[in-house]
């Protein structure tokens, strides 16, 4: 699908949304220790040289926004906070909208901070809450049987049931990492018969999040991702150019064996060759 209309239409982009873990760089199986991936760096200094808005979003709950800049920042990427997203970028719009007040927690500072900042009366599992209106599952690896109570008393109780991402696994230097948030969800799923929304990529939250930074409307902006099941699916569904990098979890043939229509426009060896399509 690497068409010369798809790479003018690249080219036109008037913002771009990339993946962090496989895309941009990878990190250790912890997240931490991130690593540019050949290419990245110059790619986001160009749209910064021409004024082109870009974000950074992850699908990762284990750092704040904050925080996500400043590891990048470590690495080498000039990125300010207003760009890098995480899902719980995503949860505050979204929890607002549904007028959701208190929320029960599952996860790690990355996940209950920014929800703290915003106003919300947070309660951290493993205590219980058996009245929020709201539990949301992010990384929490010291995940345990008193954290599926609390948030299987809280979903009984009438709670609305969130995930960061539903996503089996993740890329990072050592391979395939675990995506907790997906695994727990499927657990409280499996007492409550609850399906939990995923906030964080491929959802349409997501992608409409991600336009209002960018000040851009999905046909008008690129999305670049290493997931087909993410990236690459929220790009489809949502409008917007999707860009795949094997880089990451797929590599070309992943890509090329998805049906017609949920196919990439475009399908690269990683952020290098994109470098040299926008040069």
């Amino acid at each position: 699908m690497n068409s010369h209309a798809t790479r003018e239409r690249l080219r036109r982009s008037r913002g771009f949304v990339f993946d962090v873990d496989g895309t941009l760089a990878l990190a250790d199986r912890h997240l931490n220790g991130y690593q540019p991936l050949p290419g990245a760096l110059q790619t986001l200094a160009l749209l910064n040289q021409r004024g082109t808005p870009f974000v950074t979003f992850t699908n990762g709950s284990t750092k704040t926004p904050l925080q996500l800049a400043h590891a990048l920042a470590k690495a080498g990427f000039d990125v300010d906070t207003d760009r890098t997203l995480t899902p719980l970028s995503v949860a505050v719009t979204v929890f607002r909208r549904k007028g959701h007040r208190r929320v029960l927690v599952l996860g790690v500072e990355g996940v209950w901070r920014p929800l703290v900042e915003a106003g919300f009366d947070i309660v951290r599992s493993p205590a219980r809450t058996d009245d929020a209106d709201a539990v949301l599952i992010g990384w929490h690896p010291q995940f345990g049987l008193a954290d599926l109570d609390a948030a299987c008393r809280a979903v009984w109780g009438g709670a609305a049931l969130y995930t960061v991402s539903s996503a089996a696994t993740l890329a990072s230097r050592e391979g395939r990492t675990l995506g907790i948030s997906g695994a727990l969800s499927a657990a409280v799923r499996s007492v409550t018969g609850k399906r939990s929304i995923v906030v964080g990529k491929p959802s349409m939250s997501a992608l409409k999040v991600a336009c209002e930074h960018l000040g851009a409307v999905p046909a008008d902006i690129a999305v670049v991702g290493d997931d087909p099941t993410l990236e690459n699916a929220m790009a489809l569904r949502g409008g917007a150019l999707s860009v795949g990098v094997h880089t990451g979890l797929s590599g070309a043939e992943d890509f090329a064996a998805l049906p017609e229509g949920r196919r990439p426009h475009l399908s690269l060896p990683g952020v290098h060759a994109l470098l040299e399509l926008l040069r």
